[in-house]
């Protein structure tokens, strides 16, 4: 089960189905779209879905207060979140902010980490308007002009504004001002997981070779999101968005690794700053480890 609606980010698994990865695996893949990784994660806690792709913060949150789930490979290690707007608006930087209005949907994972952002970049609630809603209601207060931007990923809504008006989008992104922070990643069940030692080892060897595969073909596997679901999106703007993707699978630490080896240290830090701004229960940080695992990924270096 995926994170949400389909989009770019998504093609790996699309494409690892189409071309037999998963089949020379033994694996009959179902892939299922997702209404958000909260309900994502609770679909694997509940054992409806083998495996789900959600936001592994939001995962933390869960399994602090008891979910049965583990990730099992972190594949975006750099963060996607962003602050996004026209490109003919010229907001490029945080200081452009300043006297602007931004749109944000409440409670969602960017907005607890937005106040990080600002203290980084030495911004204050005051030097701008904000402008809540659904995720929906944030897109269009860009697209109608009623926002100058909207905190989003650089590879989801900066693509959907463009299907809506062709119109390029400019990401300032937290990664840039020190908010290292893990994004998507597997999960499983942990009782599912200890019960199926071999298969989580084919699945998580499968996405691997899927993720590799669509890296080096990104135009071929976003068309495999259409060949699967024809109302899935635009070729074209599948396709960047699935290359926007493709830099956040590494960290300087990762880049002669295989996808989803998170470092101890990245998920550390990650888990910290989930405490200190996220709402994560402080009692996640003297486990770190709790919440992830690499024993079950391919060995060797790509």
């Amino acid at each position: 089960m995926l994170n949400w609606y389909v989009y770019g980010e998504h093609a790996p698994f699309y494409y690892g189905k189409a071309k037999g990865i998963y089949a020379a695996e033994g694996i009959d893949l179902e892939i299922q779209e997702g209404r958000g990784s909260a309900a994502t994660t609770q679909a694997v806690a509940a054992k409806t879905a083998d495996f789900g792709y959600v936001d592994v913060p939001t995962m933390m949150r869960a399994a602090v207060k008891g979910a049965p789930v583990i990730a099992t490979g972190v594949l975006l290690q750099t963060s996607p979140m962003s602050a996004m707007g026209f490109v003919d608006k010229n907001i490029r930087k945080p200081e452009d902010i300043k006297g602007k209005t931004v749109a944000i949907t409440p409670a969602d994972s960017m907005t607890q980490i937005w106040p990080l952002f600002l203290k980084k970049t030495g911004l204050k609630e005051s030097d701008f308007q904000t402008v809540a809603g659904d995720g929906q209601t944030k897109l269009n207060a860009v697209i109608n002009g009623q926002a100058d931007l909207l905190l989003g990923y650089v590879m989801d809504q900066s693509m959907k504004i463009k299907d809506a008006t062709g119109k390029d989008v400019y990401p300032i992104k937290f990664a840039d001002y020190g908010i290292n922070m893990v994004s998507s990643g597997i999960i499983a069940n942990s009782d599912y997981v200890k019960a199926n030692a071999d298969l989580v080892r084919r699945f998580m060897s499968a996405t691997t070779k899927a993720v590799e595969a669509a890296e080096k073909e990104p135009k071929a596997a976003a068309q495999s999101i259409l060949d699967a679901n024809p109302k899935g999106g635009k070729i074209d703007t599948l396709t960047q968005g699935f290359e926007l993707t493709i830099p956040l699978y590494r960290t300087a630490e990762t880049k002669a690794k295989r996808p989803f080896q998170v470092t101890d240290q990245n998920m550390t830090e990650s888990v910290n700053l989930m405490v200190e701004y996220g709402g994560l229960d402080a009692k996640a940080k003297a486990n770190p480890k709790a919440f992830y695992t690499n024993d079950y990924l391919p060995k060797g270096n790509s």
